[in-house]
């Protein structure tokens, strides 16, 4: 028997349009990796602390900057909560972004669901913490990022996508 495969797609090729889009608005673009693993919550500081670089000191971009990342991470579960990676990346990093202007990061599965929730991903920005009111570093202890997004706002839902080309996070700085 003959077998053949043919890719119709990929993370990298997801990112590539994400990077000729985010060209197009006028960002200045950077992708890190579309190869991306490791501790969700450690992988959300590493983006925080990028998205901190480029607000305080203008590197490696300068605003309105927007950096791209691809890959799966992994979520140590220590709680009872629900969520799922890209859900709790975005809860980690608002917590290391609180207070930042102008600085937005978003994180979601290409095939439209995270862990086991309807929704994709979710978006923070530097004022997700203090607009929420709730004790954010509670329910990320817990991890039930899916409960904090859902009342705070910022949960990505698109329905399945019947594909799956892994996660895709953005790191945006505006002027």
């Amino acid at each position: 028997m003959r077998t053949q495969n043919i890719l119709v797609g990929s993370n990298r090729q997801a990112v590539d349009a994400a990077y000729r889009a985010a060209k197009a608005l006028g960002y200045r673009t950077l992708v890190l990796s579309t190869s991306i693993q490791g501790e969700t919550r450690d992988i959300a500081g590493m983006h925080a602390a990028i998205a901190r670089e480029i607000r305080e000191c203008g590197r490696p971009l300068r605003p309105p900057a927007c950096v791209i990342s691809g890959g799966e991470t992994t979520v140590t579960i220590r709680g009872k909560g629900k969520g799922g990676r890209n859900q709790e990346f975005a809860l980690a990093a608002a917590l290391d972004i609180d207070g930042l202007r102008n600085v937005l990061l978003l994180s979601a599965g290409t095939d439209g669901t995270d862990g086991p929730t309807d929704a994709a991903g979710a978006w923070c920005d530097g004022k997700t913490i203090a607009r929420s009111g709730l004790n954010a570093a509670g329910y990320l202890a817990g991890n039930d990022s899916y409960h904090f997004f859902e009342r705070a706002g910022g949960l990505i839902k698109t329905g399945p996508t019947n594909t799956n080309v892994a996660d895709v996070r953005f790191i945006l700085v505006g002027d």
